[in-house]
């Protein structure tokens, strides 16, 4: 049995009751489980009596057992019964006597409640980006360039070649001069196909060794000409109809980049006007979930997280981080639930078809199959994906409903 005693916002204190028989049935349990674990001098294993088990281990501690037992079986359900969505709890009082039920008093931090702002009168003025002769003509160059074949050229190396080298030791590669090391590109750069060069190897700023190595080889990347054979190449039938059609593809961008700065302006409206009181358990780990994300950015720059923040004490600066980091966290917290909120208050559905067809645009970007990315991803973060998914669509239904 379960009942409120007390509910103040999202903290809500109740009081669960265990009935005897359900404490005697764990009680037994338990005894009967060190009776097989242990071996009991007299006694077959699993056979030794209450007594002999009370006596050998101590019956507080097996009274101790059976109240976590008893907590981890009742607890879900409780709060089940009472239909709360538990962000945190707090043991605040428990009792476990001989023949009399288990009884204890938890503080629950309960998933917290949300009111959003009349949204319906936001005002979501977004700049659209013009469209311009010279951003056509740059998306020309850059199809150009995916179009461009590498060819071999009798002349000295430039900045964007290819070159084909081969060290003393017979081992043969490429390097992109606009990708290769600086030092690389120093000992390559102005020279030609048949000589050889000594190109430095370096550990940090210091030069350990220096390898011999032969160009083999230079290419560059030949352009097609602009023109109406290049457009059939690409599958428009002449240049003009390319140009309208990059324009069109621009602006289609421009549209995007504007519903999706409406949608972050709206969700941010949302998250600012709602009104809600956030948990600290849920703060707290949205903290530590910052903490984490920032962990693997410097890992992946090789820098210690622990040094990080030794540094920044040591500049002054930890309490303004520790600042931000409550600040993101908060905001992050907020539209998360501003825009779960409004996908429940909006009703919205996001299909089992909707999902197909999303698993398949994303497997097609990842280029894999839709089966091995879920296989890969897992049921927790596709079941994250799809909650965001209904969020996103519940944002363009509200944009929608506003005209914008």
């Amino acid at each position: 049995m379960a009942e409120i005693l007390e509910r103040n916002g999202f903290m809500v204190k109740m009081k669960v009751e265990v009935p005897v028989g359900d404490v005697k049935k764990a009680y037994d349990a338990v005894v009967r489980e060190y009776a097989s674990k242990y071996r009991f001098p007299g006694f077959r294993p699993g056979k030794a009596p209450a007594k002999v088990v009370e006596a050998r281990l101590g019956r507080e501690a097996l009274l101790e057992e059976v109240k976590e037992r008893l907590l981890d079986s009742s607890y879900p359900q409780a709060v089940r019964e009472l239909e709360l969505l538990p962000v945190g709890v707090k043991l605040v009082e428990a009792k476990l006597e001989e023949d009399a039920p288990f009884v204890y008093v938890a503080e629950v931090e309960n998933y917290p409640e949300v009111k959003l702002p009349d949204w319906t009168a936001f005002g979501l003025e977004v700049e659209k980006p013009e469209i311009t002769d010279e951003m056509v003509s740059k998306a020309l160059e850059e199809l150009r360039q995916r179009y461009g074949e590498l060819v071999t050229v009798e002349r000295p190396i430039e900045a964007g070649d290819q070159v084909f080298i081969e060290t003393e030791d017979g081992s043969r590669f490429p390097v992109s001069m606009e990708n290769a090391l600086e030092h690389v590109r120093e000992a390559l750069m102005g020279r030609s196909a048949g000589e050889e060069v000594m190109v430095p190897v370096k550990d940090g700023d210091t030069v350990v060794r220096e390898i011999k190595t032969k160009i083999t080889e230079v290419k560059a990347l030949q352009l097609p000409e602009l023109d109406d054979e290049f457009a059939k190449t690409v599958g428009e039938e002449d240049l003009a109809t390319l140009t309208a059609k990059v324009r069109e593809s621009l602006e289609g961008q421009a549209g995007r980049e504007v519903r999706n700065r409406k949608a972050n302006l709206f969700v941010d409206k949302l998250a600012e006007g709602m009104e809600v009181e956030i948990p600290p358990t849920m703060q707290a780990r949205e903290e530590q979930h910052l903490l984490q994300h920032l962990a693997e950015e410097l890992k992946a720059q090789k820098i210690e997280f622990n040094a990080y923040i030794h540094n920044l004490e040591q500049e002054g600066k930890l309490e303004e981080f520790k600042t931000k980091l409550r600040e993101d966290a908060t905001r992050s917290i907020r539209r998360s639930l501003a825009r779960e909120k409004l996908a429940e208050d909006l009703g919205t559905v996001f299909t089992d078809e909707e999902w197909a067809s999303y698993v398949v645009d994303l497997a097609r970007a990842y280029r894999t199959n839709p089966n091995a990315l879920q296989q890969e991803l897992g049921e927790e973060t596709l079941a994250r994906l799809r909650l965001q998914r209904l969020h996103d669509k519940a944002v363009m239904e509200a944009l929608e409903r506003i005209g914008a």
